[in-house]
């Protein structure tokens, strides 16, 4: 079964708002999300963020600026992550 994948309505203004290639690699990691779950591989500097459970981050390109996604598992069992965060890595709320 594979993980459903949602946006808060600010993550997808933010989203709206980047370049297309960076939309691209957004849509890329929205279907290695929906295939891997909460961790997928073969990304850069993707993982957990420190001092949370449920919370993860994975950076979307290299250089500057630098952007971001960042995610939350709301529920293991029935595979559900949202996607809160889109956006440059100086901005990101973690």
């Amino acid at each position: 079964m594979a993980w459903n994948i949602n946006f808060t309505k600010k993550a997808s203004k933010q989203l709206a708002k980047l370049p297309s290639r960076i939309q691209d690699s957004v849509e890329v990691l929205v279907l290695d999300l929906g295939e891997q779950g909460a961790l997928p591989k073969n990304w850069p500097h993707c993982g957990k963020l420190k001092g949370s459970k449920n919370l993860y981050h994975c950076h979307l390109n290299k250089g500057r600026p630098t952007y971001v996604a960042c995610w939350e598992v709301v529920d293991k069992k029935i595979k559900l992550v949202e996607v809160y965060y889109v956006g440059t890595h100086e901005k990101a709320p973690y």
